[in-house]
């Protein structure tokens, strides 16, 4: 793997721990949206099956 790559894919697991954790945050501080655990995990699907789906084409 080139070192592009590798910075590529750490920049892009960087993003997707930001948009958990603030998702998790916005979840906490209006606690009549659900749980905070569970967005987090929402946000890293919705962002993984992104990210599957361009790597497909």
């Amino acid at each position: 793997m080139s070192t592009l790559a590798l910075l590529v894919a750490l920049l892009l697991v960087v993003v997707v721990v930001l948009l958990a954790a603030g998702a998790a945050y916005v979840v906490h501080r209006h606690p009549t949206w659900g749980q905070p655990l569970g967005a987090a995990f929402g946000a890293v699907t919705v962002m993984a099956a992104l990210v599957g789906v361009i790597l497909a084409r």
